[in-house]
């Protein structure tokens, strides 16, 4: 089965919601991840839900997982409770939108893993309720959870059978992790795959988001990752998440022609 590829919509991150749909469709992507905050703000900005709704169903697209579930990890006693009811109403909002998964991203700063490993555990109940399961994220530039085996690690502590991962190339690389990490993971603990490149002019370790590249322009080893995931027996979708002022500049339906066909050269 061939891999459905599908678009992160920091890419093209100054564009307005809808528009974000509509191209992200003509490009040829068959789904979308979508930012709840860019849903908040349409909705603030006089907009409704269902006008995301129609444009997703008008124009094809499938929302593989939307993003992100912030600062439970790191929230104090007293502040928990609010951050879990905010992540109720966005896990309802990603049911709304058919998304099967949202992301639930680890403290920027360094944080006990034990507290959010029990936390994660917290997210995975309320996914139950809400119907759309939380998947773990690491992020290199962040002090808490870092690198895949930290991430690994607390989707195995919370033992629990919703309980996933979401890789990404350019964390996994930039953290100085060893892609052959990803043959140890059961395919059907990966939610979703994260494809994007680094800056060729810096190390691992010394990068941030905006130092993201389009596949194929950076020294990350795409093509073994992808390998190492087809024989692990992961199917599932491919994002094209990129967070670069440059591209940002430039024109969206461009930017989005070159990254699909990035995509299929190393998917086909």
């Amino acid at each position: 089965m061939p891999f459905k590829l599908c678009l992160n919509t920091s890419t093209i991150r100054p564009q307005p919601l809808l528009e974000k749909i509509r191209l992200t469709a003509e490009a040829g992507f068959a789904g979308i991840e979508l930012w709840i905050n860019d849903i908040y703000e349409h909705v603030g900005q006089g907009g409704e839900v269902s006008d995301v709704e129609k444009a997703l169903v008008d124009h094809g697209l499938i929302v593989p997982c939307m993003i992100a579930l912030r600062g439970w990890g790191e929230a104090s006693e007293l502040e928990y409770p609010l951050m879990i009811d905010e992540a109720r109403r966005r896990m309802e909002l990603a049911a709304r939108l058919g998304s099967p998964w949202v992301v639930a991203t680890p403290p920027r700063e360094e944080c006990d893993l034990e507290q959010i490993s029990r936390r994660y555990r917290d997210l995975l109940e309320l996914g139950r309720e809400t119907g759309v399961r939380p998947t773990m994220e690491y992020i290199s530039f962040f002090g808490s959870v870092s690198r895949l085996d930290q991430a690994w690690r607390i989707v195995q502590e919370a033992d629990d059978p919703d309980a996933t991962i979401i890789i990404d190339s350019f964390h996994t690389w930039n953290s100085g992790g060893d892609i052959n990490e990803l043959s140890e993971l059961p395919p059907g603990r990966i939610s979703h795959f994260h494809i994007d490149d680094a800056d060729p002019q810096m190390p691992p370790g010394t990068q941030a988001d905006p130092n993201r590249v389009m596949p194929g322009d950076g020294p990350i080893d795409l093509e073994a990752e992808i390998s190492i995931l087809r024989e692990i027996g992961y199917e599932g979708t491919v994002s094209l998440e990129l967070f670069n002022p440059e591209l940002w500049e430039k024109d969206p339906a461009e930017v989005l022609c070159t990254g699909i066909e990035r995509m299929r050269e190393l998917l086909s």
